[in-house]
């Protein structure tokens, strides 16, 4: 004690005399004093002498202080994210989310910023990233404003003013609809048709003797043109219906009804070939009673008029009926301001472009005027009347071609003029955004589906295993699985389904539309799947021959040509190229092809019976062969063919024989009626009473049973 308060003393004589000198020697205070003021030995340096040891503690380990808990960042995450969405998301750049991506599955040399990324994926970036994840809200998406273009509200009735009707020539198939036409504009487009019958929708001004103006729509009257009739009945003002005295209503006649019907326009009924004898046009009108179809002379109000269109009997009444109905409707459009007008047909015209023919229904049509039709927009270029003059103007009810589209639009699509080329293109862009979106709409839609069906079968196949362990569930899965994981990918995308890729082409939209709607009735996929892998307009390019290559498909033409190059680079690839200029032709070869890629069937023609009397042996060389003794009872047993021996209704061995003998002869053939001996190889036992027949396997030509109504 004496020793310690002398060092104490000492100690506090050199903390007052020189501190900084003391710190230098004493790294550590020996002693907290009670009574002093010194900063260099305050009680809080020697604290950890005094103080007891924290619970947890390790025995002299120093106290640590405790950082504060930084907290994540947050990421608003959706499906089907991309990498560029992900990394605005995460407020980092774009190769930040390919560093995280790194040591993953995910290739990120195939990634650009607008691939989608799975789920799990973006889960694991944000994880990796030291953030967290949330799903974003869904949100409604903002309203956006309409930028479509639509047609002027009604006119003033005083700014109206009278134009000439538009009448459509309906009716079946070869009952003289184009004649009629020709008659009445003195012309000869029949004679120009291929087959005979009418395979476009065509319009023409006719101007009648006493002065009147009548633009008739002639449609084709074949079963496979139905679009074509549709659309020239929602552009006409009058139906002129032609009906055969010598057949009477048909099928298209029906449907012809069924489109003015549906239209609401008025119909002139035409009988036609009264010229020729026996005919009785009195029956034509009573059978078009039976579809609600009452001429005057019934009480009706439909006009009829006998006409012979191959002669030009009566022609005169017609025209003069039509201009009557057409006073009775007072038909009137307004001649000035923005056009207004309907595509009855367009195709691709080697010098001209993309062109179509139009009826105008409102305004005047003029060179430079912008219009839009569908997703296309045009500054009009040239129009050409039905001869192919050049015209500067158009006024209502006349058709003409117009030249100018930057694409070519469908047939039907309505024309509207606008204010200028930016505003056609705005108008495009909308109408493309607006069908894109639907798009979308039913893909997400199918594949929620999808997604459904697929959780409830994984569910359903869960339930079944749900009594077992998760050992025992795992070894039921593999041996239910085995064969699909032991397959290579390339293996199980092979399938043995027959397929027939086609590429059609057409000179016009209404002909490539007409064949789509003939191959959408095709039902026959169990057989062969027919599959449309391109369509279009215009000749047959080598495009056209590398896709069909690519796809080991056929090119299917319509009313097209293809140049000499073309064809030596399919004949060369071996691509089937086949060109027609009849529909029904073209349907027949198509029918023809997809019978011969179906297999043959295999039939079995029985060519005689024999019954096994007895059984003896034969000695052949050092070996005994057992022979069954036969009487034919049917037909007869030719050797060279296939054999089944029957017992009862029990096959008990099928195949060929070793020797058929007559006696001790050897024979190709035994007949009715004669004994034979017949040994085979496999030793088969047979038996009294057994039956042994002879057939022969013969494959006939499978035929597709697609039927597509002509």
């Amino acid at each position: 004690m004496i020793v310690m308060s002398s060092v104490m003393r000492v100690a506090r004589r050199l903390v007052h005399a020189d501190p900084v000198l003391l710190s230098s020697y004493l790294s550590l205070p020996l002693l907290c004093p009670a009574r002093s003021s010194a900063r260099p030995l305050t009680c809080q340096q020697n604290r950890k002498y005094a103080s007891k040891q924290v619970k947890g503690q390790a025995k002299g380990q120093k106290f640590q202080k405790v950082k504060p808990k930084v907290e994540k960042q947050e990421v608003e995450i959706t499906q089907r994210m991309t990498v560029a969405a992900l990394a605005e998301a995460m407020k980092k750049d774009y190769d930040h989310v390919l560093e995280a991506l790194l040591n993953t599955s995910v290739d990120p040399d195939y990634l650009d910023p607008d691939s989608v990324l799975e789920e799990r994926w973006i889960k694991e970036v944000v994880t990796r990233s030291g953030m967290k994840f949330k799903w974003a809200k869904l949100s409604e998406s903002k309203q956006r404003i309409n930028r479509d273009a639509q047609p002027r509200p009604p006119a003033d009735p005083s700014s109206l003013v009278s134009r000439p009707p538009v009448v459509t020539i309906m009716g079946h198939v070869d009952h003289g609809k184009t004649t009629l036409l020709d008659s009445l504009r003195k012309s000869q487009i029949v004679s120009t048709e291929a087959g005979g019958i009418t395979q476009h929708i065509g319009a023409f001004l006719v101007q009648l003797p006493t002065g009147e103006k009548i633009t008739f729509l002639d449609t084709p009257g074949h079963a496979a043109f139905s679009a074509m009739r549709a659309r020239g009945a929602n552009a006409t003002d009058i139906i002129v219906l032609v009906v055969a005295a010598d057949d009477g209503v048909m099928n298209q006649t029906v449907e012809s009804i069924q489109h003015a019907r549906r239209a609401k326009v008025p119909i002139i009924v035409a009988v036609n070939k009264c010229d020729k004898p026996q005919t009785d046009p009195q029956r034509v009108k009573r059978e078009l009673l039976a579809h609600n179809v009452i001429c005057e002379e019934f009480g009706g109000d439909v006009q009829t008029i006998h006409v012979s269109a191959l002669k030009g009997d009566n022609l005169l009444a017609l025209a003069e009926a039509t201009v009557a109905l057409a006073e009775v409707l007072e038909l009137k459009a307004e001649p000035s301001g923005f056009t207004e007008g309907i595509i009855i047909e367009s195709r691709t015209d080697k010098g001209k472009g993309p062109v179509t023919t139009a009826i105008v229904q409102r305004g005047m049509l003029r060179r430079g005027c912008v219009l839009v039709a569908g997703k296309s927009w045009a500054k009009v270029r040239l129009l050409f009347d039905e001869n192919g003059r050049a015209v500067n103007e158009a006024g209502p009810s006349s058709a003409v071609e117009v030249v100018g589209w930057k694409e070519l639009p469908s047939a039907g699509e309505v024309i509207l003029e606008v204010e200028s080329e930016q505003r056609a293109r705005e108008v495009v862009e909308w109408r493309s955004s607006e069908e894109e979106q639907q798009k979308l709409q039913e893909e997400q839609s199918a594949i929620e589906v999808k997604q459904k069906v697929h959780l409830e079968e994984y569910r359903r196949e869960r339930a079944e295993l749900s009594h077992l362990s998760w050992r025992q569930r795992k070894a039921a899965l593999y041996q239910a699985n085995k064969t699909k994981f032991s397959m290579r990918p390339s293996e199980r995308t092979q399938d043995n389904q027959l397929r027939l890729p086609l590429i059609i082409k057409g000179d016009v939209d209404g002909s490539v539309e007409a064949m789509l709607n003939v191959l959408d009735s095709y039902d026959a996929q169990q057989q062969c799947e027919l599959e449309v892998v391109h369509f279009g307009i215009g000749d047959i390019s080598e495009n056209d021959v590398n896709m069909a290559e690519t796809f080991a498909g056929s090119i299917y033409g319509f009313n097209v040509g293809a140049s000499r190059v073309v064809q030596q680079l399919a004949a060369k690839r071996g691509v089937p190229l086949r060109l027609h200029s009849v529909i029904y032709k073209l349907i027949d070869q198509l029918k023809d092809e997809l019978s011969s890629k179906l297999p043959p069937l295999e039939s079995e023609n029985v060519i005689g019976e024999a019954t096994v009397l007895a059984m003896f042996e034969v000695s052949v060389g050092k070996k005994k062969v057992p022979v069954a003794g036969c009487r034919v009872q049917k037909g007869l047993l030719d050797r060279r063919l296939q054999f089944r021996l029957m017992r009862g209704q029990d096959i008990v061995w099928e195949g060929s024989l070793l020797a058929l003998k007559h006696h001790k002869d050897d024979v190709q053939t035994v007949k009715t009626g004669m004994d034979c001996g017949l040994s085979v190889e496999d030793g088969v036992d047979f038996r009294p009473g057994d039956v042994i027949v002879c057939f022969e396997n013969l494959d006939s030509p499978q035929v597709t049973s697609w039927n597509p109504g002509f």
